[in-house]
């Protein structure tokens, strides 16, 4: 009776297996159908003229990374000269100025009175001249005629001379006086725009205080920081192609200089590179960019179209209304017209044509079509008079 039940439960094991081993092959039978089904009826992808793009023969320009803030070429800032209360400021930040123009005044009251007792020290000067010299025009004519020794002659020409020395010493000091209370006025050194304002009426400044910063906004540099071995490639003229912040067009730029000697400490070497078009920047600005030293013609495409996520590189291309999935060797990378990144490649035909990167990953062997374009809009017909209606 045991042996039965023994052989009985391995029967309704082994019924067990085989049922589920046939619910599994019924599974995947349906589906593989429903794949089959799905395949057969998948749509095919639209693509508009610009999805895709022709691999064709391109002059790249290769560089070097560059980046640093925009400066102006003229700068500067307006100091007090001299000492006093700052009387006056007629300026703010973003007023235009223009060179030689009065912006400000210092109290010239304490100036004004050195210079007047200056003046009149120097005429004091001048009248003690007047005296000596009558007093030797006489003491020579008394020697002449024999009245007087010639020491006293001698006597007053010494004093004639003393005079004349004091009158040009109080000249000069009227002179400095003169130029302290002309310091009083504060002018403008550059045109340009009032960058900052460092000082307000009523303070009193010392000597050499900034009061305002005038920057000339129409001439803009970029001060670019580079390695030693970089630099070596860089010369005079070289173009480079500058992203700024907040600026939805790029740059071009040129370099203008180059710093003759290494920084101390970091051995770099500074490259001054000036804008071509400054309208609308600002100094302080952000910018980066791709500095050309190099010209290569070569099969390229964008640097966005090449996919890596099969062992090798790749690009997708279009070929008798299917997508191809191609190898490729990629080579020297640089930039093209309007600063869009691109990459040699070699593997593909010229003039093939290849999926933008902003077409995602389509498997290969999809069918795809493009878009035709939009017709015009059909002439609307004249509706008929009311007179012609039945």
């Amino acid at each position: 009776m045991k042996r039965w039940i023994k052989w009985g439960l391995m029967a309704l094991v082994l019924a067990l297996l085989a049922i589920g081993i046939l619910r599994a092959l019924s599974a995947r039978k349906t589906q593989q159908a429903a794949l089959a089904t799905a395949q057969g009826a998948q749509t095919v992808v639209e693509l508009a003229a610009s999805d895709v793009l022709p691999v064709k023969s391109q002059e790249l320009m290769r560089g070097l990374p560059v980046s640093g803030t925009l400066k102006a070429v003229n700068a500067a800032f307006v100091k007090a000269r001299v000492a006093g209360e700052l009387q006056e400021l007629k300026v703010r930040e973003g007023d235009s100025v223009r060179a030689g123009q009065l912006i400000g005044r210092i109290d010239p009251a304490e100036y004004d009175a050195r210079l007047r007792q200056a003046q009149q020290q120097a005429d004091a000067a001048q009248a003690q001249i007047d005296i000596s010299q009558r007093q030797y025009d006489n003491n020579k004519a008394l020697v002449d005629q024999g009245f007087i020794s010639k020491t006293a002659l001698d006597t007053s020409l010494a004093n004639l001379n003393g005079a004349r020395a004091s009158h040009l010493a109080a000249v000069a000091a009227a002179d400095v006086a003169r130029k302290s209370a002309s310091d009083t006025r504060l002018q403008a050194p550059i045109s340009g725009q009032i960058s900052q304002r460092l000082a307000q009426p009523g303070e009193r400044v010392a000597v050499d205080a900034r009061i305002v910063e005038i920057v000339d906004v129409s001439r803009l540099e970029i001060e670019a920081t580079l390695s030693a071995a970089d630099s070596l490639d860089v010369r005079i003229g070289q173009e480079a192609q500058l992203q700024i912040e907040g600026s939805p067009q790029p740059v071009t730029a040129r370099v203008v200089r180059i710093n003759p000697s290494t920084q101390a400490g970091s051995r770099s070497v500074l490259v001054y590179l000036g804008l071509a078009s400054t309208d609308g920047l600002r100094q302080g600005l952000f910018a980066q960019g791709t500095l050309g030293t190099a010209k290569l013609t070569a099969l390229a495409v964008p640097v966005s179209a090449v996919r890596t996520d099969k062992p090798a590189p790749y690009v997708q291309l279009v070929d008798q209304q299917q997508v191809k999935h191609q190898t490729v060797t990629l080579g020297e990378r640089g930039e093209a017209g309007g600063g869009q990144p691109m990459v040699a490649v070699t593997g593909v035909a010229e003039n093939s044509v290849v999926l933008a990167g902003t077409i995602g990953t389509l498997r290969e062997g999809t069918r795809v079509k493009f878009t035709a374009p939009a017709a015009p809009p059909a002439a609307a017909t004249p509706a008929a008079p009311a007179s012609q209606a039945r």
